[in-house]
């Protein structure tokens, strides 16, 4: 039996998660957010997605409150809201399982405690000092499995591959 193409009705509360992200390039767009992507030319240099589906994927986004537009002076960004930031164990989560099972030189980028340098735990706990620490002092780094892109990274790749506070914004230099 086929499944049905939207989970809307269904009375499930993981279902109703994957019609708002579970599709690949929407992770891919609320992940590079928490990397301090917020432009639109800055997530299609970044992930290589068609500017349609950017489109169409940002304004899905918006319109279920994971992602804000802001328009200041001509300039049009996208920040998580608080919502979307509670997706941070969502997508730590599949970065570490994937870090896991497809990544044999190790985790692809390591996030520690800004304060401290300890590593976090899966639960988001600081190593060295005990703390629970919340997503803006998240510092995410390159990690023993990281790859720089092939033939060099674009603007924005190297200011994300660069160690870094999560929700930072990028340099304000664009592509």
């Amino acid at each position: 039996m086929a499944l049905p193409s939207t989970y809307a009705d269904r009375n499930c509360s993981l279902a109703r998660s994957l019609e708002v992200v579970g599709e690949r390039w929407t992770l891919l767009i609320v992940r590079d957010a928490f990397f301090g992507v917020r432009r639109f030319g800055d997530f299609a240099a970044q992930l290589g997605i068609p500017r349609a589906v950017l489109t169409s994927r940002l304004k899905s986004l918006v319109q279920e409150g994971v992602l804000v537009r802001e328009e200041d002076g001509g300039v049009v960004e996208y920040r998580l809201t608080e919502k979307g930031v509670a997706l941070w164990p969502v997508v730590r989560a599949l970065m570490g399982w994937g870090d896991a099972f497809y990544s044999p030189a190790g985790e692809k980028r390591t996030v520690r405690h800004d304060a401290d340098g300890g590593r976090l735990d899966p639960d988001g706990r600081c190593e060295e000092c005990g703390a629970l620490v919340p997503v803006p002092e998240i510092r995410v780094e390159p990690g023993p499995g990281f790859e720089p892109p092939p033939g060099g990274p674009d603007p924005v790749s190297a200011a994300i591959n660069t160690p870094r506070r999560l929700l930072e914004p990028v340099a304000p230099h664009r592509v």
